[in-house]
């Protein structure tokens, strides 16, 4: 397994390949400067399972390194890891394409928390992935069933017994595999598809 940190400052990126030996002691950490390094990297020491990726780096401008590591791997987990404020670029990234934003002024365990959900839910989807292009995972029908309850991501969170950060995770990887852009699309389809009373 590899698992990729695409961070300019050595103290960041020596920090996140700590968090995520800690998270997968057996992974492959490959950790890179610049992004224009990364294809290179991949031939070198295979296919990504998570890319964590630094907002500014060198040959980046805004949201332009999410952009053209989403090109590359379409379904591959991305986690922006950033010191802009999630105020200012968490919605453009997530736009971009990025699974989840999180700032680098966060808590330790916050960080690795979320990663571990992001590779945790990308997992889940694996598993449904060979089955049908329409086949949902238990959590993912439940996520549905809240929508549908009209649900926020705090009531969410406190249901479930996860952040609201994760509940964010989970919704954006079930909009992606439905391909639906919001709440409402994703509540139609399930209604469309059987997984809802109508």
């Amino acid at each position: 397994m590899c698992l990729y940190v695409i961070d300019d400052h050595p103290l960041m990126s020596d920090a996140m390949g700590i968090m995520l030996r800690r998270l997968y002691p057996d992974g492959q950490i490959v950790k890179l400067a610049r992004l224009s390094a990364l294809a290179s990297a991949v031939r070198t020491h295979g296919e990504p399972r998570l890319i964590c990726l630094d907002l500014k780096l060198p040959d980046t401008t805004g949201v332009s390194g999410v952009m053209q590591v989403r090109a590359m791997f379409p379904e591959l987990p991305l986690a922006v890891i950033s010191a802009s404020p999630a105020d200012d670029m968490e919605g453009p990234c997530l736009a971009a394409g990025a699974d989840v934003y999180i700032e680098k002024s966060a808590p330790a365990q916050q960080i690795q928390s979320a990663l571990a959900s992001l590779l945790a839910i990308d997992e889940d989807l694996a598993e449904t992935a060979g089955a049908s292009s329409q086949t949902l995972s238990k959590r993912q029908k439940q996520l549905i069933g809240m929508l549908d309850e009209g649900l926020s991501n705090r009531d969410i969170a406190d249901k479930l017994a996860i952040s609201e950060h994760t509940v964010k995770v989970h919704l954006w990887r079930l909009f992606r595999r439905l391909q639906v852009k919001n709440r409402s699309q994703a509540v139609h389809y399930a209604r469309r598809h059987g997984y809802l009373q109508s």
